[in-house]
Protein backbone atom coordinates (compact mmCIF):
# COMPACT_ATOMS: atom_id res chain seq x y z
CA UNK A 1 0.00 0.00 0.00
CA UNK A 2 1.34 3.41 -0.91
CA UNK A 3 0.61 6.01 1.75
CA UNK A 4 0.39 9.58 0.57
CA UNK A 5 2.16 11.95 2.90
CA UNK A 6 -0.02 14.76 4.27
CA UNK A 7 1.29 18.31 4.42
CA UNK A 8 4.37 18.66 6.61
CA UNK A 9 3.83 19.50 10.22
CA UNK A 10 5.41 22.78 11.22
CA UNK A 11 8.35 22.30 13.59
CA UNK A 12 7.29 22.45 17.22
CA UNK A 13 3.65 21.70 16.55
CA UNK A 14 3.61 18.37 18.36
CA UNK A 15 2.68 18.24 22.04
CA UNK A 16 1.51 21.86 21.83
CA UNK A 17 -2.19 21.30 22.44
CA UNK A 18 -4.66 24.11 21.95
CA UNK A 19 -4.96 25.23 25.56
CA UNK A 20 -7.91 27.50 25.02
CA UNK A 21 -9.86 24.76 23.26
CA UNK A 22 -9.01 22.30 26.03
CA UNK A 23 -10.29 24.72 28.65
CA UNK A 24 -13.53 25.13 26.71
CA UNK A 25 -13.94 21.38 26.45
CA UNK A 26 -13.20 20.94 30.15
CA UNK A 27 -15.82 23.49 31.06
CA UNK A 28 -18.33 21.75 28.80
CA UNK A 29 -17.46 18.38 30.29
CA UNK A 30 -18.14 19.55 33.80
CA UNK A 31 -21.62 20.61 32.77
CA UNK A 32 -22.68 17.69 30.63
CA UNK A 33 -21.19 14.90 32.75
CA UNK A 34 -23.75 15.51 35.45
CA UNK A 35 -26.52 15.10 32.89
CA UNK A 36 -25.25 11.66 31.82
CA UNK A 37 -25.53 12.54 28.14
CA UNK A 38 -24.11 10.32 25.43
CA UNK A 39 -22.69 12.02 22.37
CA UNK A 40 -23.82 10.89 18.93
CA UNK A 41 -20.33 10.45 17.49
CA UNK A 42 -19.37 7.97 14.83
CA UNK A 43 -18.94 4.49 16.23
CA UNK A 44 -16.79 1.56 15.29
CA UNK A 45 -18.18 -1.96 15.24
CA UNK A 46 -16.83 -5.37 14.30
CA UNK A 47 -16.91 -6.46 10.69
CA UNK A 48 -20.13 -8.24 9.86
CA UNK A 49 -21.99 -7.18 13.00
CA UNK A 50 -23.89 -4.11 14.08
CA UNK A 51 -22.06 -2.71 17.10
CA UNK A 52 -25.28 -1.73 18.84
CA UNK A 53 -27.06 -5.11 18.53
CA UNK A 54 -26.61 -7.28 21.60
CA UNK A 55 -26.35 -11.03 21.00
CA UNK A 56 -27.53 -13.60 23.50
CA UNK A 57 -28.76 -11.15 26.14
CA UNK A 58 -26.62 -9.02 28.36
CA UNK A 59 -25.75 -5.42 27.63
CA UNK A 60 -23.83 -3.22 25.28
CA UNK A 61 -20.79 -1.59 26.85
CA UNK A 62 -20.24 2.05 25.88
CA UNK A 63 -16.56 2.39 25.03
CA UNK A 64 -14.59 5.47 24.04
CA UNK A 65 -10.99 5.22 22.83
CA UNK A 66 -8.91 8.35 22.48
CA UNK A 67 -7.29 6.89 19.33
CA UNK A 68 -8.62 4.54 16.70
CA UNK A 69 -5.80 2.00 16.87
CA UNK A 70 -6.97 1.03 20.37
CA UNK A 71 -10.59 1.57 19.34
CA UNK A 72 -10.28 -0.95 16.52
CA UNK A 73 -9.03 -3.61 18.91
CA UNK A 74 -11.74 -2.79 21.46
CA UNK A 75 -14.47 -3.03 18.81
CA UNK A 76 -13.31 -6.43 17.62
CA UNK A 77 -13.02 -7.79 21.14
CA UNK A 78 -16.42 -6.41 22.15
CA UNK A 79 -18.35 -7.56 19.10
CA UNK A 80 -22.10 -7.13 19.46
CA UNK A 81 -21.76 -6.31 23.15
CA UNK A 82 -19.73 -3.13 22.73
CA UNK A 83 -20.40 0.21 21.09
CA UNK A 84 -17.01 1.79 20.46
CA UNK A 85 -16.29 5.40 19.61
CA UNK A 86 -12.80 6.53 18.61
CA UNK A 87 -12.21 10.25 19.06
CA UNK A 88 -9.15 10.50 16.80
CA UNK A 89 -9.77 8.67 13.54
CA UNK A 90 -8.55 11.11 10.88
CA UNK A 91 -5.08 10.05 9.62
CA UNK A 92 -4.11 13.71 9.25
CA UNK A 93 -4.82 14.50 12.91
CA UNK A 94 -1.87 14.87 15.27
CA UNK A 95 -2.87 13.09 18.50
CA UNK A 96 -0.20 14.98 20.48
CA UNK A 97 -1.71 18.35 19.66
CA UNK A 98 -5.37 17.40 19.31
CA UNK A 99 -7.84 20.04 20.45
CA UNK A 100 -10.89 18.30 21.96
CA UNK A 101 -14.37 19.67 21.48
CA UNK A 102 -17.18 19.83 24.01
CA UNK A 103 -18.75 16.87 22.21
CA UNK A 104 -15.51 14.91 22.70
CA UNK A 105 -15.61 15.74 26.39
CA UNK A 106 -19.21 14.55 26.68
CA UNK A 107 -18.45 11.34 24.81
CA UNK A 108 -15.36 10.49 26.82
CA UNK A 109 -16.66 11.34 30.28
CA UNK A 110 -19.91 9.40 29.89
CA UNK A 111 -18.30 6.16 28.66
CA UNK A 112 -18.45 2.98 30.69
CA UNK A 113 -14.94 2.13 29.51
CA UNK A 114 -12.48 4.87 28.52
CA UNK A 115 -9.24 3.84 26.79
CA UNK A 116 -6.38 6.32 26.61
CA UNK A 117 -2.82 5.77 25.49
CA UNK A 118 -1.16 7.70 28.29
CA UNK A 119 2.58 8.46 28.63
CA UNK A 120 1.85 12.07 27.70
CA UNK A 121 0.60 11.13 24.24
CA UNK A 122 -3.01 12.20 24.81
CA UNK A 123 -2.84 14.38 27.88
CA UNK A 124 -5.99 16.18 26.73
CA UNK A 125 -7.94 12.96 27.38
CA UNK A 126 -6.57 12.69 30.92
CA UNK A 127 -7.72 16.26 31.60
CA UNK A 128 -11.20 15.55 30.30
CA UNK A 129 -11.55 12.40 32.39
CA UNK A 130 -10.42 14.28 35.48
CA UNK A 131 -13.48 16.55 35.23
CA UNK A 132 -15.70 13.61 36.15
CA UNK A 133 -13.40 11.35 38.11
CA UNK A 134 -16.10 9.79 40.30
CA UNK A 135 -18.38 8.61 37.50
CA UNK A 136 -17.79 4.91 38.19
CA UNK A 137 -16.48 4.26 34.69
CA UNK A 138 -13.58 1.92 34.04
CA UNK A 139 -10.44 3.55 32.68
CA UNK A 140 -7.62 1.85 30.82
CA UNK A 141 -4.41 3.84 30.56
CA UNK A 142 -2.15 1.80 28.30
CA UNK A 143 1.08 3.38 29.55
CA UNK A 144 0.20 2.52 33.13
CA UNK A 145 -0.79 -1.01 32.12
CA UNK A 146 2.50 -1.82 30.41
CA UNK A 147 4.66 0.03 32.93
CA UNK A 148 5.88 2.93 30.80
CA UNK A 149 6.19 6.01 32.96
CA UNK A 150 5.82 9.66 31.88
CA UNK A 151 8.75 10.62 29.70
CA UNK A 152 8.96 7.14 28.19
CA UNK A 153 8.14 6.16 24.63
CA UNK A 154 4.35 6.52 24.22
CA UNK A 155 3.94 4.57 20.95
CA UNK A 156 2.89 1.35 22.66
CA UNK A 157 0.63 0.10 19.85
CA UNK A 158 3.80 -0.60 17.88
CA UNK A 159 4.98 -3.08 20.54
CA UNK A 160 3.55 -6.57 19.89
CA UNK A 161 4.03 -7.52 23.55
CA UNK A 162 2.14 -4.43 24.73
CA UNK A 163 -0.68 -5.08 22.26
CA UNK A 164 -1.15 -8.52 23.80
CA UNK A 165 -1.37 -6.98 27.27
CA UNK A 166 -4.00 -4.50 26.08
CA UNK A 167 -6.06 -7.29 24.54
CA UNK A 168 -6.09 -9.18 27.84
CA UNK A 169 -6.98 -6.06 29.84
CA UNK A 170 -9.81 -4.93 27.56
CA UNK A 171 -11.34 -8.41 27.75
CA UNK A 172 -11.07 -8.38 31.54
CA UNK A 173 -12.67 -4.93 31.68
CA UNK A 174 -15.55 -6.07 29.46
CA UNK A 175 -16.19 -9.05 31.73
CA UNK A 176 -16.13 -6.84 34.81
CA UNK A 177 -18.56 -4.31 33.32
CA UNK A 178 -20.86 -6.90 31.71
CA UNK A 179 -20.37 -10.19 33.63
CA UNK A 180 -23.46 -11.76 32.02
CA UNK A 181 -21.52 -11.91 28.74
CA UNK A 182 -18.18 -13.06 30.14
CA UNK A 183 -18.08 -16.23 28.05
CA UNK A 184 -18.88 -14.22 24.92
CA UNK A 185 -15.92 -11.89 25.56
CA UNK A 186 -13.61 -14.84 26.22
CA UNK A 187 -14.66 -16.33 22.88
CA UNK A 188 -14.09 -13.03 21.08
CA UNK A 189 -10.61 -12.79 22.56
CA UNK A 190 -9.75 -16.35 21.56
CA UNK A 191 -10.83 -15.80 17.95
CA UNK A 192 -9.08 -12.44 17.77
CA UNK A 193 -5.77 -13.74 19.09
CA UNK A 194 -5.67 -17.07 17.26
CA UNK A 195 -7.34 -16.21 13.95
CA UNK A 196 -7.75 -12.47 13.35
CA UNK A 197 -4.22 -11.57 14.47
CA UNK A 198 -2.61 -14.60 12.82
CA UNK A 199 -1.28 -12.64 9.80
CA UNK A 200 0.08 -9.94 12.14
CA UNK A 201 1.77 -12.49 14.40
CA UNK A 202 3.20 -14.32 11.39
CA UNK A 203 4.58 -11.10 9.90
CA UNK A 204 6.27 -10.16 13.18
CA UNK A 205 7.72 -13.64 13.65
CA UNK A 206 8.87 -13.82 10.02
CA UNK A 207 10.85 -10.59 10.23
CA UNK A 208 12.42 -11.59 13.54
CA UNK A 209 13.44 -14.96 12.16
CA UNK A 210 14.95 -13.62 8.94
CA UNK A 211 16.39 -10.24 9.91
CA UNK A 212 17.07 -10.10 13.66
CA UNK A 213 19.97 -7.77 14.42
CA UNK A 214 19.78 -5.91 11.12
CA UNK A 215 20.75 -2.23 11.57
CA UNK A 216 18.11 0.26 10.47
CA UNK A 217 17.54 4.01 10.56
CA UNK A 218 14.33 5.83 11.41
CA UNK A 219 12.78 9.27 11.45
CA UNK A 220 11.40 9.30 15.00
CA UNK A 221 10.76 7.33 18.17
CA UNK A 222 7.50 5.84 16.86
CA UNK A 223 9.73 3.22 15.22
CA UNK A 224 11.58 2.27 18.43
CA UNK A 225 9.06 -0.19 19.96
CA UNK A 226 8.42 -1.66 16.52
CA UNK A 227 12.14 -2.25 15.94
CA UNK A 228 12.41 -3.85 19.37
CA UNK A 229 9.44 -6.11 18.64
CA UNK A 230 10.93 -7.15 15.31
CA UNK A 231 14.42 -7.71 16.69
CA UNK A 232 15.93 -5.01 14.45
CA UNK A 233 18.81 -2.78 15.59
CA UNK A 234 17.79 0.87 15.40
CA UNK A 235 21.01 2.90 15.31
CA UNK A 236 19.61 6.39 14.73
CA UNK A 237 20.55 8.60 17.73
CA UNK A 238 17.81 8.51 20.35
CA UNK A 239 18.12 12.26 20.80
CA UNK A 240 17.14 12.76 17.15
CA UNK A 241 14.25 10.29 17.37
CA UNK A 242 12.87 12.02 20.45
CA UNK A 243 13.32 15.51 19.03
CA UNK A 244 11.35 14.64 15.90
CA UNK A 245 8.57 12.99 17.91
CA UNK A 246 8.29 15.97 20.22
CA UNK A 247 8.49 18.66 17.54
CA UNK A 248 11.76 20.18 18.69
CA UNK A 249 14.75 20.99 16.52
CA UNK A 250 17.30 18.18 16.13
CA UNK A 251 20.94 19.01 16.69
CA UNK A 252 23.32 19.57 13.80
CA UNK A 253 25.54 16.83 15.22
CA UNK A 254 22.72 14.28 15.08
CA UNK A 255 21.83 15.21 11.51
CA UNK A 256 25.47 14.92 10.46
CA UNK A 257 25.77 11.51 12.11
CA UNK A 258 22.63 10.23 10.39
CA UNK A 259 23.84 11.47 7.01
CA UNK A 260 27.08 9.57 7.58
CA UNK A 261 25.19 6.42 8.57
CA UNK A 262 23.28 6.63 5.30
CA UNK A 263 26.25 7.44 3.05
CA UNK A 264 28.41 4.74 4.59
CA UNK A 265 25.59 2.18 4.32
CA UNK A 266 25.62 1.56 8.07
CA UNK A 267 21.86 1.02 7.88
CA UNK A 268 20.07 -1.45 5.63
CA UNK A 269 16.72 0.37 5.46
CA UNK A 270 15.23 3.67 6.61
CA UNK A 271 11.76 3.77 8.18
CA UNK A 272 9.82 7.02 8.46
CA UNK A 273 6.45 8.26 9.65
CA UNK A 274 4.68 9.85 6.70
CA UNK A 275 2.41 11.76 9.07
CA UNK A 276 5.36 13.69 10.46
CA UNK A 277 7.42 14.47 7.37
CA UNK A 278 9.50 17.49 8.36
CA UNK A 279 12.13 18.98 6.04
CA UNK A 280 14.87 17.19 8.02
CA UNK A 281 13.11 13.85 7.57
CA UNK A 282 12.47 14.39 3.87
CA UNK A 283 16.15 15.25 3.38
CA UNK A 284 17.12 11.94 5.00
CA UNK A 285 14.57 9.99 2.95
CA UNK A 286 15.88 11.58 -0.25
CA UNK A 287 19.48 10.82 0.72
CA UNK A 288 18.66 7.20 1.55
CA UNK A 289 17.03 6.72 -1.83
CA UNK A 290 19.97 8.37 -3.59
CA UNK A 291 22.30 5.96 -1.83
CA UNK A 292 20.18 2.95 -2.78
CA UNK A 293 18.88 2.28 0.72
CA UNK A 294 15.26 1.00 0.66
CA UNK A 295 12.71 3.15 2.47
CA UNK A 296 9.67 1.82 4.36
CA UNK A 297 6.83 3.85 5.88
CA UNK A 298 4.65 3.83 8.96
CA UNK A 299 1.86 6.11 10.14
CA UNK A 300 0.73 7.32 13.55
CA UNK A 301 -2.93 6.29 13.22
CA UNK A 302 -4.88 3.89 11.01
CA UNK A 303 -4.27 4.72 7.38
CA UNK A 304 -6.60 4.42 5.62
CA UNK A 305 -8.92 5.11 8.54
CA UNK A 306 -11.31 2.33 7.47
CA UNK A 307 -8.64 -0.34 8.07
CA UNK A 308 -8.65 -2.48 11.17
CA UNK A 309 -5.64 -2.45 13.48
CA UNK A 310 -4.32 -5.69 12.05
CA UNK A 311 -4.85 -4.71 8.40
CA UNK A 312 -2.93 -1.49 8.97
CA UNK A 313 -0.10 -3.18 10.83
CA UNK A 314 0.27 -6.08 8.41
CA UNK A 315 0.52 -3.69 5.46
CA UNK A 316 3.32 -1.80 7.20
CA UNK A 317 5.09 -4.99 8.25
CA UNK A 318 4.95 -6.28 4.68
CA UNK A 319 6.51 -3.01 3.53
CA UNK A 320 9.32 -3.34 6.07
CA UNK A 321 9.91 -6.98 5.09
CA UNK A 322 10.02 -6.05 1.41
CA UNK A 323 12.54 -3.26 2.11
CA UNK A 324 14.74 -5.63 4.13
CA UNK A 325 14.61 -8.19 1.35
CA UNK A 326 15.47 -5.57 -1.26
CA UNK A 327 18.43 -4.50 0.84
CA UNK A 328 19.73 -8.05 0.93
CA UNK A 329 19.69 -7.90 4.74
CA UNK A 330 20.75 -10.99 6.66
Amino acid sequence: MTVAAPPHRPEGRRRLAGTARVRTALAGAAGVAALGLVAGCATVGPAGAASGDAAGGGGVVRVVAAENFWGSIAAQLGGAHARVTSIISNPDTDPHAYEPTTADARTLTTAQLAIVNGVGYDGWADKLLATNADSGRTELNVGDLVGVRPGGNPHRWYSPDDVRQVIARITADYKRIDPADASYFDQRRSVFETQTLAPYNQAVAGIRAAYAGTPIGASESIVTPLAEGLGLKLITPETFLDAMSEGSDPTAADKTLIDRQIREKQIKIYVYNTQNSTPDVIAQVDLARQEGIPVATVTETLSPARDTFEQWQVTELQGIAAALKAAGAR
